[in-house]
C-alpha cells in the first residue's frame, strides 16, 4: 500500500519525468535528418567518405553509450539518481552547444562520442520512477514514463529539420542544448529521491557480491537483457533503409522525403497509444503474457514488409510495429522492475541501456548489410526471422514467461 509520504513524490516525478525524457528523446534523435549533411558542410568529401564518415559518426555515440551506461548505473546508486540526472543532462547540453561550433570530422567524432558519454539520463529516470511506484502498478506506470522518450524520439527527426530549415544546422545544436540545460535544472530542482526509513542513498543500495547474484533468477535476468539487443537490432535494421525503400516503391517520384518521415513515424504513434494500456493489461494478467504475445505479434507483422511493394500495405504494416514495440520494451522493463531487488535497479536498468546501444549499433550495420547484399525486401524477412530465434530463447529457457501471472 502506498503510503502518503511516498505517493506524492512518484506521481510528482512521474510528470517531470516524462516531460524531461521527452526533451531527452527529442535530443538523441534529431539529428538524424541531416546528421550527414552537417559532414558535407564541414568538409569536401567524395561520395564513398561521405557514407563512411557517416557511419562511424553515427556509430559511435552508441558504441560509447554501451560502455559508459553500467557506469552511471553504479554511480547512481552510490550517489543518487537526482545528481546523475543533473550531470548526464547538463553533460549533454554542453556537448551539443560544443558541438555547433565544430568544422572537421574528427571533432565531431569526438563530440557524438562524449553525448555518448553522458546519454545515461533516460534509463536512470526510468529506474528511479521504477525504484518508487507501487510494484502492482510499475507495468501500466513505466509503459506510461517511456512514452515520454518514445514521443521525444518520434518527434525529434520533425523537429530537428524544420529548426534547421528555419535557423541552421548550428543553431539546432545550440538549442538542443538550452533545452537539455532547462532538463538539467528541472531534475534537480523539482525531482525527488525518497529513501524508505530515513536511510542515505549509499547505505540503501549498498550491495553484497556481485550484480547476478543479487537476483533469485539471474538467467531471466541475462535472458531478458539479450531479448532488449535483439529487439533493438530488429528495430534499427531498418532505420537505413526506410527512405531508400519508400523511394524505391515511389519510383523515385513525388515527396519521398515526406513520405519516408511519416511512415518513419508510425510506430512512435502507435507505440505511445498502446504502452499504457498493454503494461496495465500486463498488470493485471502477468507481463509473460504480453511478453509472448508481443513477439508473435511483431514476427507476424515484421515479415510481410517484405513481401508486399505496396507503400500502403507498408504504412499499415509500420503503424503495427509500434503496437509490438509497446508490447516488448515497457514489458522487458517491467519484467527486470519485478524480478530485481530494489538496490539493484540502477544497475540493471543502466545495463539494459548499455544492450538497447550494442542493439542499435549492430541493428544499424547489419541492416545495411543485409540490404546491400540482398535488397530491402531480405532486411523485413531477416529481422522477423532475428524476432522468431529470440521467441523461442525465451520459451525454452524460461518457463516462467509462458504466461504466469508471477511475472
Amino acid at each position: 500500500m502506498e503510503n502518503k509520504v511516498s505517493r506524492p513524490i512518484w506521481r510528482r516525478n512521474l510528470y517531470v519525468l516524462w516531460g524531461c525524457t521527452f526533451v531527452a528523446g527529442i535530443a538523441f534523435s534529431e539529428v538524424g535528418p541531416f546528421l550527414s549533411l552537417f559532414i558535407s558542410q564541414i568538409g569536401d568529401f567524395s561520395h564513398q567518405e561521405l557514407n563512411f564518415y557517416s557511419g562511424i559518426i553515427y556509430a559511435v555515440s552508441f558504441l560509447v553509450t554501451a560502455f559508459m551506461a553500467p557506469l552511471w548505473g553504479k554511480l547512481a546508486g552510490n550517489r543518487g539518481h537526482r545528481i546523475i540526472l543533473f550531470v548526464t543532462a547538463g553533460g549533454m547540453a554542453i556537448i551539443y552547444i560544443l558541438t555547433g561550433f565544430v568544422h572537421n570530422v574528427v571533432l565531431l567524432f569526438l563530440a557524438r562520442a562524449a553525448i555518448g558519454a553522458f546519454s545515461g539520463y533516460i534509463p536512470n529516470a526510468q529506474a528511479l520512477v521504477a525504484a518508487q511506484v507501487p510494484r502492482d502498478k510499475s507495468g501500466r506506470l513505466l509503459g506510461t514514463l517511456m512514452t515520454g522518450s518514445t514521443s521525444g524520439v518520434l518527434v525529434g527527426p520533425v523537429l530537428g529539420g524544420v529548426l534547421s530549415h528555419i535557423f541552421s544546422i548550428r543553431q539546432t545544436f545550440f538549442i538542443t542544448g538550452g533545452l537539455l540545460l532547462i532538463v538539467a535544472f528541472l531534475s534537480v530542482s523539482l525531482v525527488k529521491e525518497h529513501v524508505p526509513d530515513g536511510k542515505t542513498v549509499a547505505t540503501h543500495t549498498k550491495r553484497k557480491g556481485g550484480l547476478f547474484k543479487q537476483f533469485s533468477n539471474p538467467r531471466l535476468i541475462m535472458v531478458l537483457l539479450i531479448s532488449t539487443l535483439i529487439v533493438q537490432l530488429g528495430n534499427s535494421s531498418i532505420f537505413p533503409i526506410i527512405s531508400l525503400y519508400v523511394r524505391q516503391l515511389m519510383h523515385g517520384h513525388g515527396a519521398i522525403t515526406v513520405i519516408a518521415g511519416v511512415i518513419s513515424a508510425l510506430p512512435g504513434i502507435s507505440n505511445i497509444m498502446a504502452a499504457p494500456r498493454l503494461g496495465q493489461y500486463g498488470d493485471h494478467h502477468g507481463s509473460g503474457k504480453v511478453l509472448i504475445a508481443g513477439y508473435l505479434f511483431a514476427i507476424l507483422v515484421y515479415l510481410p514488409q517484405g513481401f508486399f511493394a505496396s507503400l500502403w500495405i507498408l504504412g499499415i504494416l509500420r503503424f503495427l510495429v509500434g503496437i509490438s514495440d509497446a508490447a516488448l520494451f515497457p514489458t522487458i522493463q517491467t519484467l527486470l522492475t519485478k524480478n530485481s531487488p530494489p538496490e539493484a535497479l540502477s544497475d540493471i536498468f543502466a545495463w539494459n541501456q548499455s544492450f538497447q546501444a550494442l542493439g542499435s549499433m549492430f541493428g544499424a550495420l547489419w541492416g545495411g548489410a543485409v540490404a546491400g547484399m540482398f535488397g530491402y525486401n531480405m532486411v523485413f524477412m531477416s529481422t522477423a526471422v532475428l524476432l522468431l530465434i529470440n521467441f523461442v530463447l525465451l520459451w525454452f529457457t524460461e518457463p516462467s514467461l509462458r504466461g504466469s501471472k508471477a511475472v
